[in-house]
């Protein structure tokens, strides 16, 4: 074994840091830029369900936890595409794929928001599945993108006590509200699943992914997590899950749930959900609207950069 290689697998076996610098199998940057550009993209994409809110909440609270909560998913993006570059890619290219339809998102982006439910649904289902994914990532064998997560988990912390806070806000208001947020609830429960990614014996990206520690636990683990934590936390709410198939299984513990239409969850990668268009279209027309912020700060950053070598 060449000893490149062999210090690759001696630093995974002692569950240690790869860094920038080190060297790494090819399919191991790879798979790593895949990840992490999927998930900046997520990020940013994730602004628009919620961001199209901001001027009709209900109160100025509301709408300044609103404005908090998406500027921070701008910067998880901004943290997870700087994470990217440690790996040799351009962040251009990235977004170039993410606007020609080449890289994925998470399709639990491309779901409509009608009500201001929504807000609060998303806040728990969603922001609570990705913290339940993405918190053993801080512990992801390539430095640069577990450091990311720290920080990004330390706020989706916080978004996800706010969807809860906003859904028992609803629950326990009028009866037009609680129907509200349990309409909600329905509509974003199953989308929540999918988020996990296909059954460990259809995934073996993700079987890969765990052999170098990039991932600690398989979809199907992490799925199960996610619904042993909600289904008290629903009753809580005052709210019912939506899947007559719930039930707690003494034997293992854990609860049982029902059948994920996987169909569905496909349909929406290949660009067939409701909304898969209309968050490109937004992207890229925010992306071309800000070429002249980017022209602007480049040019400030070459000035700079003169004035610093005259020096």
């Amino acid at each position: 074994m060449e000893p490149g290689r062999e210090r690759f697998e001696r630093t995974i076996a002692a569950d240690e840091r790869i860094e920038p610098r080190d060297w790494m199998p090819d399919a191991y940057r790879a798979t790593l830029v895949r990840q992490i550009a999927q998930h900046a993209h997520s990020e940013i994409i994730g602004m628009q369900p919620e961001g199209s809110w901001i001027t009709r909440a209900p109160s100025l609270r509301r709408k300044a936890i609103l404005i908090a909560k998406v500027q921070d998913e701008a910067g998880h993006g901004l943290y997870l595409y700087g994470a990217a570059e440690t790996l040799g890619v351009d962040r251009d290219e990235l977004l170039d794929k993410l606007h020609s339809g080449r890289h994925k998102y998470s399709s639990i982006f491309n779901y409509p928001t009608p009500t201001w439910a929504d807000v609060g649904a998303i806040g728990w289902l969603v922001d609570g599945a990705a913290i339940t994914n993405q918190v053993p990532l801080c512990r992801c064998s390539y430095g640069p993108y577990a450091r990311a997560m720290v920080r990004i988990c330390k706020e989706e912390s916080f978004h996800q006590r706010q969807g809860y806070e906003l859904l028992l806000t609803l629950s326990r208001g009028t009866p037009e509200q609680h129907a509200m947020a349990q309409d909600a609830v329905d509509r974003w429960w199953w989308p929540s699943l999918m988020m996990f990614g296909p059954p460990d014996d259809a995934s073996p990206r993700s079987a890969r992914s765990m052999a170098w520690k990039i991932k600690r636990h398989s979809n199907d683990e992490l799925r199960q997590r996610f619904v042993d934590i909600c289904v008290d936390q629903a009753a809580a709410l005052g709210l019912t899950l939506p899947d007559p198939d719930l039930r707690w299984n003494e034997e293992r513990g854990h609860w049982d749930f029902g059948a994920i239409d996987w169909d569905e969850f496909h349909a929406v990668l290949r660009g067939e959900g409701p909304c898969n268009e209309e968050r490109l279209t937004r992207r890229r027309r925010a992306h071309d609207e800000g070429a002249w912020v980017r022209e602007a700060a480049a040019a400030y950053a070459d000035k700079r950069a003169g004035v610093g070598a005259a020096a």
